[in-house]
């Protein structure tokens, strides 16, 4: 295999136009690998990682664009790259003199739309806070979805919020579905009596996703922000938003979920969910259940109980999990693994936390970039050691490159990397659906599975959750089908994952 690249300084394009394009140069005959990207520090560093580097990347800058290809020969790689450049040129048309008006400023954009009354924020960090205020003096809702923005800030910008009587849902906020609008990462989710507030990202994607195939359906999915219990926050969105659920008639059932709240906060918010005069689930991630029993709410166990009750409140019969435990024993006991590792590979920062608290009675140790209380921590989130649980959407692993539920090659670079490991027996994955995700996440994952098997000349168990619903545009019954095809083991739901991993490592111990 031989490498060529070319350098394009001072030209930029957005992450996903750039991940398409080196997905489709991937996909030609001869191409081993393609790096399409701007010249950060993180996609320099994948070229080393990928054998890809040349010296002279040393002069790249962020603001210059490098395409590199390894292909099987010199005349291969010349044609992808010219390829490469063929899409940049057309896609940069799109958008030259003659494209319909895109507005460069929420003033331009209130002049399209007078009547829409939220702002969707998505800027660097260090702008995000003005462009927050603006919208809020303007009397419109936020969604915040940049992260970067500090405390302090936040603090004012909700504070602020709170006298207007607007919502800022985040900074960091990548879900939310607002009058059955899903925003950034959401679902397609039927309508119905559950409303839902939540620091947001995949733990409210995968209840409200779960509601959906469970029956049931969504009022409002609220998300606040991951910092908005702690106590200098004081919960301000989560009371608003609380508040705007019980003040909604078609709200019947409300749901809570977050990481424990800071002490004093949680008065405040168990006094104001009393007051609501509807039934309440919360699930409080890691804490003792018995603390909101006490209060006189439905305490969930995980994130598909957070569903379950909150269905069976909303429709007053019991329902059972998607997939019974004694099918979940039988697909484990149908399997043997070849290692006595588990490598796990999620994109959803929350299922990544829910899985190590699960799997934390079943493995010995778990090593992760993210560790929970009684986990380890990965020295070098690069290289995994022992059992180890990864959340590849943490900020290490985007800087400069879009979100795994986006742009799927490091992703794949790094289930190719496991698979050659001889102490790993299980590889396992999340493939999230829905809205601003990968097109065809299920056949990214798929084709890398393939690619392990056959660099590897290795077969570990490959589990995987999709988290979904029917009318998502990716197509659920194509995704599991895709998945099945590749001999992935495949869950309705990450909690039916962890199940089938304690079932499979404790039969091995």
């Amino acid at each position: 295999m031989i490498v060529r690249h070319r350098i394009k300084p001072q030209t930029y394009f957005d992450s996903v136009t750039l991940m398409l394009i080196g997905t489709e140069l991937k996909k030609m005959a001869g191409v081993g690998n393609a790096v399409v990207g701007m010249g950060t520090d993180y996609n320099i560093d994948s070229l080393k990682r990928l054998d890809m580097y040349s010296t002279e990347f040393d002069a790249v800058t962020p603001a210059d664009l490098v395409l590199a290809v390894q292909a099987t020969d010199a005349t291969v790689a010349d044609a992808a790259l010219t390829a490469a450049e063929d899409l940049l040129k057309r896609r940069k048309a799109k958008s030259g003199p003659g494209a319909s008006y895109t507005p460069t400023s929420q003033e331009g954009g209130a002049k399209q739309l007078p009547d829409a009354n939220m702002v969707v924020i998505s800027v660097p960090g260090q702008f995000a806070a003005r462009e927050t205020e603006i919208a809020l003096e303007a009397g419109r809702h936020v969604m915040l979805f940049s992260d970067n923005v500090s405390i302090d800030d936040e603090l004012r910008l909700k504070e602020m919020a709170v006298r207007r009587n607007l919502l800022v849902m985040g900074p960091d906020c990548g879900t939310a579905i607002i009058n059955q609008v899903p925003l950034a990462f959401a679902n397609v989710v039927k309508p119905g009596p559950i409303g839902l507030v939540a620091a947001s990202g995949t733990g409210l994607q995968e209840v409200t996703a779960l509601i959906t195939r469970l029956g049931s359906g969504i009022t409002q999915a609220i998300g606040v922000g991951g910092r908005d219990l702690s106590e200098k926050i004081g919960g301000r969105m989560t009371l608003l938003a609380a508040q705007a659920l019980a003040d909604d008639p078609q709200t019947k059932v409300i749901v809570l979920i977050s990481k424990p709240p800071a002490p004093k906060v949680v008065e405040a918010l168990f006094a104001k969910l009393k007051a609501v005069g509807k039934p309440v689930v919360v699930y409080f991630i890691g804490a003792d259940p018995q603390t909101i029993t006490k209060a006189g709410f439905q305490a969930a166990a995980n994130l598909e109980d957070a569903a379950l009750q909150a269905c069976r409140l909303a429709g007053g019969k019991a329902l059972r999990p998607l997939l019974a435990d004694d099918e979940i024993k039988a697909r484990a006991a149908a399997v043997t693994l070849p290692g006595r590792h588990l490598r796990a590979l999620y994109s959803g920062g929350t299922l990544c936390d829910e899985a190590q608290r699960l799997l934390q009675g079943t493995l010995p140790e778990i090593w992760s970039n993210t560790p929970v209380a009684g986990c380890k921590n990965l020295d070098d989130p690069f290289q995994s050691k022992g059992n180890c649980i990864v959340d590849l959407g943490d900020d290490t692993f985007t800087r400069g490159r879009a979100h795994p539920m986006i742009d799927p090659a490091y992703r794949q670079e790094r289930l190719v990397k496991e698979a050659a490991d001889p102490e790993v027996g299980m590889i396992a994955f999340d493939v999230v659906l829905g809205f601003g995700s990968h097109p065809d996440m299920a056949g990214e994952m798929a084709a890398a599975v393939r690619q392990a098997r056959q660099q590897s000349g290795r077969s570990p168990v490959f589990a995987a959750t999709i988290l979904g619903t029917e009318g998502d545009p990716q197509n659920l019954a194509k995704q599991q089908t895709t998945l099945a095809d590749a001999g992935v083991v495949t869950f309705p739901s990450n909690v039916s994952l962890v199940k089938f991993i304690q079932h499979v490592f404790a039969r091995k111990g």
